[in-house]
């Protein structure tokens, strides 16, 4: 007994194994120059995820006929006008030190102060709360100190203010450009004419921005919970406004209809809807209200969609085609809000001459059938053509017995139609008929 008797099982040879397809041997795979064995072992040949050097680069030796030598040597910087004289190390190559000038003199950049003279002073920059002294100073100043104003107004001597020291430095240098120009125009596009600086508003900016700074953190989460708190607000209220809207009503099929009752095709009837009401449904969709920023583009793409949905897709790309013969783009390249109801306004005009068109074809098509006579003046209930034996046949009295009896129904049927007997047979007749015929 073995374990199949013990679980039921037949016993039945040994199924012959299916032989394994061998598979084609893997080719190995080359190790690329200039990784070592183990890195290649560990990463398996996976590129990296971070960009590495080139591998042609990594065994990149100079080239032989160069020495290389370092020598601390001496250097002039152009910036400085004392011609000090330092040393630092220099990379010397085959003995030829570098020449040209110092590297980082480049970066020695210096600030353009304006600078007036006594009568220009005189004549344009006077003013009651700076005296001609302290104008000198700040201007000395801020060629000194490349117009950093934290500094200038640490340095100046009386106790002026950052914001003063910058509006009196820009409305000076503003009044002298303004009176050496040739005209107003030729320095409006100046920074200094331009852009205004305007003292009140950087002292309104400043202590806003410190007393933020100054804010503990519990200040800072109650801010966060009325900003959260409001903006929930505007949503809800946004809500509320579009549920109250009501919804435009559609406007019914009117031209399937009357086809359908005139029997006339399609491409004759007139449109569903009249023009204004094809364009009443323009506006922004309530999925962009909902939005505070979005794309005009899309926006536009939504409005067209609205605009168009009344309209089969055949006039919608006779719309399109209109819009290619008049050199109009379906697009437009700078959708900017005034270009995109421009854009809009003439869609509404397109879809409003097509609709026209398409009532004037269906007009026409009717007066013609009209003049045609194909619609004859028929009445209510219309007689029913006779046919050939139906004609009115006159009224003949049933014949009676002497027994006051009807001639019975078969005798009638043998009778065609139409035929009529001139007197009708009587049982004394038939008597003296058989009687006759006996004798």
């Amino acid at each position: 007994m073995d374990a199949k008797d013990i679980l039921g099982l037949p016993k039945n040879a040994l199924p012959i194994p299916q032989e394994k397809k061998s598979r084609p041997p893997k080719e190995p795979q080359r190790k690329p120059d200039g990784i070592s064995r183990e890195v290649y072992m560990l990463t398996g040949g996976v590129a990296p995820l971070m960009p590495t050097v080139d591998t042609s680069q990594l065994k990149k030796r100079p080239p032989t006929d160069e020495k290389v030598t370092w020598q601390w040597l001496s250097f002039t910087n152009s910036a400085r006008k004392d011609n000090l004289e330092l040393y630092h190390w220099v990379r010397v190559v085959n003995g030829v030190p570098p020449t040209g000038d110092y590297p980082f003199a480049k970066y020695n950049k210096s600030v353009d102060v304006i600078k007036y003279t006594d009568e220009e002073y005189e004549k344009y920059l006077t003013d009651p709360k700076w005296t001609k002294e302290e104008t000198d100073t700040l201007f000395d100043l801020c060629e000194r100190f490349d117009l950093r104003f934290v500094i200038i107004a640490d340095r100046f001597p009386s106790s002026r203010t950052v914001e003063e020291l910058k509006d009196r430095y820009y409305s000076v240098s503003r009044a002298i450009l303004t009176a050496r120009a040739p005209s107003p125009a030729d320095v409006s596009g100046h920074p200094l004419v331009k852009e205004t600086y305007n003292a009140k508003q950087e002292t309104e900016r400043k202590r806003a921005l410190s007393m933020v700074l100054s804010q503990t953190k519990h200040q800072e989460r109650k801010d966060a919970e009325v900003l959260a708190e409001a903006k929930r607000i505007q949503e809800s209220r946004l809500l509320s406004k579009d549920a109250e809207e009501p919804e435009l009503p559609s406007a019914p099929d009117v031209g399937t209809e009357h086809a359908d009752r005139t029997g006339l095709p399609d491409s004759v009837s007139p449109v569903a809807a009249t023009p204004t009401a094809a364009t009443d449904n323009v506006t922004t969709p309530a999925s962009l209200r909902m939005l505070r920023v979005y794309l005009r583009s899309n926006a536009l793409d939504q409005m067209v969609q609205a605009a168009s949905a009344s309209a089969g897709l055949r006039t919608i790309k006779r719309v399109e085609q209109t819009l290619q013969d008049l050199g109009v783009n379906l697009k437009p390249k700078v959708p900017t809000k005034a270009v995109c109801a421009e854009h809009l306004e003439l869609r509404k005009e397109i879809l409003t001459l097509l609709n026209l068109q398409k009532q004037l074809q269906y007009k026409e098509a009717e007066g013609s059938s009209y003049r045609d006579g194909s619609y004859a003046e028929t009445p209510d209930t219309p007689k029913r053509t006779l046919r050939v034996g139906e004609q009115d046949r006159p009224f003949v009295p049933e014949p009676l017995t002497f027994g006051g009896d009807r001639v019975g129904k078969r005798d009638q049927k043998r009778k065609g139609p139409g035929r009529s007997s001139d007197a009708p047979s009587s049982p004394a007749t038939k008597r003296a008929r058989k009687l006759k015929a006996d004798g």
